[in-house]
């Protein structure tokens, strides 16, 4: 299986990304003073910290890094318009860079550190998501809709994520 899971930063945060060696959860970067653009959406990053997964009732959404299955996602859309009202960065997807991780090694690395992680069928920073800690469940991931080009009917399914505990070096 080589399946790439995708998470997008401002360029300016890979300093602070490799002072500490991963890529940190929210839960874990409102304890530490990381450098670098928030371009992520506080209300819903906060709403992460409070919403949990059936796979996991004492994990929450915002104590995962999480990382979507598309390349092309839903937030790198509403970034490059430059416009949200609820982002305060307003500086488009030139500075935005994807960090790229084999889905696979990604699931064997946190097996030998003891880190869980989760899938969804769709957007984690909402309340209806399914989640899955196994892969035989990837069939249950819209992929028509991860991968479509134009995505009005099916944004929430295009947004399925890929989670994993505390960090991802």
């Amino acid at each position: 299986m080589n399946l790439k899971i995708y998470h997008i930063v401002h360029v300016d945060k890979l300093p602070s990304i490799m002072s500490t060696g991963s890529l940190l959860s929210d839960a874990k970067l409102y304890k530490v003073m990381e450098m670098g653009t928030n371009i992520g959406m506080e209300k819903i990053k906060q709403r992460r910290l409070q919403i949990t997964f059936s796979s996991y009732r004492d994990m929450h959404v915002g104590d995962c890094v999480p990382f979507y299955f598309c390349p092309r996602s839903v937030m790198l859309y509403i970034l490059s318009q430059k416009n949200h009202p609820e982002i305060d960065y307003k500086g488009g997807q030139e500075p935005i860079i994807h960090l790229v991780a084999n889905f696979k090694r990604v699931i064997d690395w946190a097996g030998k550190n003891s880190k869980r992680w989760v899938f969804t069928d769709s957007n984690a920073g909402s309340h209806h998501f399914n989640d899955y800690n196994d892969t035989k469940y990837l069939s249950m991931i819209d992929w028509k809709a991860v991968h479509a080009k134009y995505w009005i009917d099916c944004r929430e399914k295009k947004q399925a994520e890929f989670l994993i505990e505390d960090k991802l070096p």
